[in-house]
C-alpha cells in the first residue's frame, strides 16, 4: 500500500472512531483517545525539528550552486509574482461566491455582542507587544540569525540564508565547492531523516486527528459548526480550482500531481501547518514530480513561509460570518477591503497552527 493511501486510512479511521466515541459518551474511551495525544505531538515535532535545517540547506544548496545569480533573482521574481497573482485570483473567486452564499441564509438574529467581549479582547492585544509596520519591516533583517532560528521566525532566516546563499555564489571556487558541498549532504542526510519521520506518518496522523475528532463531534453544530463546514468546503474548492491551473501552466498530467501532492496535504491537514509540510513537499517534488533542484531547494521553502493561500478565504468567510451572527451588514466594499487586505498581509503569516492569530495579536488598531 502506497504511503499517501496509508494516511489517508489513517486520518479516515480517526474521523469515524472519534466520531463514534463522541455520540457514545464514554469517559474511559475520551481518556484513551487524549491519552495518545502525545503521540500525535511528538510526530509533528519530529516534522518540525527537520524543517529549519532543511529550508537552509537546500536555499543554499540551490543558490549557491547556480553561476548566472540573475537566474536566481529572475526566478524569485516569478515566484513572488505568482504567489500575488493567485492570491489577488483567490480573493476575486471568494468575495462572490462567499457572499453569495451567505445572501441565501435567514438572518441569525441581531445578538448583542457577549459582555465583556471587548475588554477580553482589547486585554489580550495588550498582552503583547503593539507592532508597527516600520518595526515590522526592520524585524525582517535579523541581528541574530541563530536567535531567529530558534524562534521559529522564518522570513528573517530566510533573508539571511538568501544573502549567505548569494555570498557564497561569489566566494572564491574552492571556498563555493566546499561549502556549497557541506550544504548538499546536509540536505541529503535530512531527506533521509524525513523519509524515517513519514514511516511514521499513518500513526502520527491517527493520533492527531482522533482526539480532535472525539471533542468536535460534541461541537460541530449550530452556527460553529456552520462556519467550519463553509469555511472547509471554501479552502477545498480553492484548492481543486488550482489543479487546472497545475496542468495547463506546469504542464503537469492532473494525477500525477494530485498522488504527488497528496502526503503533503494530509500533514499539513492534520498538523494545521504548512511548515510542517516541507519535507514531505521536498520528498514528492523530487521523487514523484521530477522538478528541478532549483525548485525544490529554492521555490518550495519560499513558498511554506510565505505563501497563504487560504489567507482571502478565512478572513472573507469570518467577516461574514461575524456579520451574519450579529446581524451585521456587511457591504461588497468591505468584504473587498478584507479579502485584498489578506493578499498582502498573508506573507506576514508565519507558517504554524493558527498563524493567521500569531500575526494579528501582534498588531493593535
Amino acid at each position: 500500500m502506497k504511503e499517501s493511501a496509508r494516511v489517508l486510512l489513517a486520518l479516515v479511521a480517526a474521523i469515524l472512531l472519534g466520531v463514534v466515541i463522541a455520540a457514545a459518551q464514554n469517559a474511559s474511551l475520551i481518556r484513551t483517545a487524549d491519552a495518545i495525544a502525545p503521540i500525535g505531538t511528538l510526530w509533528v515535532n519530529s516534522i518540525r525539528m527537520t524543517v529549519i535545517p532543511l529550508v537552509v540547506s537546500l536555499l543554499i544548496t540551490g543558490v549557491a550552486s547556480v553561476s548566472d545569480i540573475k537566474s536566481i533573482g529572475r526566478l524569485g521574481g516569478r515566484t513572488v509574482l505568482t504567489f500575488v497573482l493567485l492570491l489577488i485570483g483567490v480573493a476575486v473567486v471568494i468575495i462572490p461566491a462567499a457572499m453569495a452564499v451567505f445572501a441565501l441564509l435567514p438572518p441569525h438574529g441581531e445578538l448583542q455582542i457577549p459582555p465583556g467581549a471587548v475588554e477580553a479582547a482589547n486585554e489580550i492585544s495588550a498582552g503583547g507587544q503593539a507592532q508597527t509596520f516600520s518595526a515590522w519591516l526592520v524585524s525582517l533583517l535579523p541581528s541574530n540569525p541563530i536567535a531567529a532560528a530558534a524562534n521559529g521566525a522564518m522570513m528573517p532566516l530566510i533573508l539571511f540564508t538568501l544573502l549567505l546563499a548569494l555570498a557564497i555564489a561569489r566566494a572564491p571556487e574552492a571556498s563555493r565547492v566546499t561549502l556549497t558541498g557541506f550544504f548538499r549532504a546536509l540536505s541529503d542526510a535530512m531527506l533521509v531523516l524525513v523519509r524515517w519521520i513519514i514511516l511514521a506518518a499513518p500513526l502520527g496522523v491517527f493520533a492527531l486527528v482522533l482526539p480532535l475528532a472525539v471533542h468536535a463531534g460534541a461541537t460541530l453544530a449550530g452556527a460553529i459548526g456552520f462556519y467550519v463546514v463553509v469555511y472547509s468546503i471554501a479552502s477545498v474548492a480553492v484548492t481543486l480550482l488550482l489543479y487546472p491551473v497545475v496542468t495547463i501552466v506546469g504542464r503537469i498530467p492532473l494525477r500525477r500531481f494530485a498522488l504527488a501532492a497528496l502526503p503533503p496535504q494530509l500533514i499539513a491537514f492534520s498538523s494545521s501547518s504548512s511548515i510542517a509540510s516541507l519535507p514531505a513537499l521536498v520528498e514528492a517534488a523530487e521523487k514523484e514530480l521530477q522538478l528541478p533542484e532549483r525548485v525544490s531547494g529554492f521555490v518550495l521553502p519560499l513558498a511554506v513561509s510565505s505563501f497563504k493561500i487560504a489567507a482571502p478565504v478565512s478572513w472573507t468567510i469570518g467577516a461574514l460570518f461575524v456579520g451574519w451572527f450579529y446581524g451585521v451588514p456587511v457591504n461588497v466594499n468591505s468584504v473587498a477591503t478584507i479579502a485584498f487586505a489578506a493578499v498582502f498581509l498573508a506573507f506576514a503569516v508565519p507558517g504554524i497552527p493558527r498563524g493567521m492569530q500569531s500575526l494579528m495579536s501582534s498588531l493593535r488598531c
